[in-house]
This record gives structure tokens, sequence and C-alpha cells, in this order.
């Protein structure tokens, strides 16, 4: 009987002190569980913070990239703004169809030489394609393709300015062509006294009336042109 009760001691005893180390053991675990909550609070404060940091890197990224779009978008505006009628016919006319160009029952030999010598006139100011296309009562198409068929034959340049908040083209000079319109009319052609002529003769050119009526004749021409 006493040694049954020494037993029943014993496992009690071993009972209790399971039951206390598995007490201290989840004490432990508790303690470690309460020190590490601290730490995956800051864990997740940093996450969430590198999330925002993320977000508001992305916001700006996509900001730059519109402005950057909308810029581009303006740039574009404003270059097809900028673009001339002559420029989008140099992009779909070749080389030798500008070259080639002519106008319906016109002499365009004729109509080459005097919208050159007109161009001549203005020497290095130039004359605004503009005005020259009224002056000879050519379309704004007709006029385009002509300038452009003048500088394809090396007669002039074109110089692209803003007029009056319009892009337009300022010609210049380049190339006078040969013409015999300039002596067709002059008397030696058909004086009389042609072969007594001479620089130290009685007969002359610096004492010639005819020569002088002619030339004061060319000059009111001229300023005529000029002028209309």
């Amino acid at each position: 009987m006493v040694k049954k009760e020494i037993i029943s001691a014993a496992k009690l005893k071993k009972e209790l002190e399971d039951a206390k180390a598995e007490l201290a053991s989840r004490n432990k675990k508790l303690k470690l569980s309460v020190k590490a909550q601290p730490k995956k609070k800051e864990a997740k404060k940093k996450m969430k913070e590198a999330k925002k940091k993320i977000e508001a890197k992305k916001k700006e990224a996509k900001k730059k990239i519109e402005a950057k779009k909308k810029e581009e978008e303006a740039k574009k505006k404003e270059e097809e703004a900028k673009r001339t009628y002559e420029e989008e016919l140099e992009e779909q006319l070749t080389e030798d169809e500008i070259k080639n160009f002519a106008i319906d029952k016109t002499d365009m030999d004729k109509l080459v030489n005097k919208v050159t010598e007109m161009i001549a006139s203005y020497a290095t100011k130039g004359i605004l394609q503009n005005i020259l296309w009224r002056k000879l009562k050519l379309s704004s198409r007709d006029g385009s393709r002509l300038a452009l068929k003048l500088e394809k034959l090396g007669n002039i340049t074109r110089e692209k300015i803003l007029e009056n908040g319009r892009w337009t083209y300022l010609l210049l000079i380049k190339k006078i062509p040969i013409s015999t319109i300039s002596i067709e009319n002059a008397p030696c052609l058909v004086c009389p006294v042609e072969g007594k002529c001479s620089t130290d003769g009685e007969i002359s050119p610096k004492t010639c009336v005819y020569i002088e009526d002619w030339v004061l004749t060319e000059l009111k021409t001229k300023k005529r042109h000029e002028t209309n």
C-alpha cells in the first residue's frame, strides 16, 4: 500500500514538473511574440512607406510622359503651321514635274525670263512671291509651281519668312537668263551709218541722239513696269 502511494506521488510530481516546463515554454514563446510585435509593425510601416514612394514615382513618371507627349504634340502642330503649300508640292511632285510645269496657252520661256528679270530688278532686297503673283495676275497655285520651277532651274532662291502671321517666301535673284529683249529696239541694229560709227569718229555712240533716246525710253519702260 505504501509502495503504491510512493509511485503515485512520484508520478504526480513528474506531471507537475512537465506542466511547469510546458508553462515556461509557453511563457517564453509569448515573450518572444510580444518582442516581435514592434518589429512587425515597423516592417509593415516601412513597407507601406516604400509602396507610397513607388506610387509617387509612378505618378511623377506618368506626369513626365504626359508632359512630353503634350510638348511633342505642340511641336508637331507648330511645325504643321509652318508648312507651306510649296513644301507640300515638293513632297508630291518629282523634280521633272516641277521643271516641266507649264501654264495653258502661255509661252513659258518668255514668262520665265520676264519673272526672272522682275525679281532681278529688286536686286538683293527680293520680292514677296504673293506680291509678284498679283503683279503678273497669276493664281497662288500657278505662282507656287512657277517659283519652284525657277528655283529648280537655278534662276532664283527662296527664303522662307513669316509675314503678317503667315509663312511665305521672299524671292531673290540668283541667275538672270540670257535674253535679247534688252537690245531688240536698239537703233544700232538698223542704223544706216553703222559702218562709219566709232568711238573716236565724227559719228560716235557718245554723241548719238538715237542711242540717247533709246536709253531714255528703256528707263521709262522699266520704271513703269516696277510701278505696276
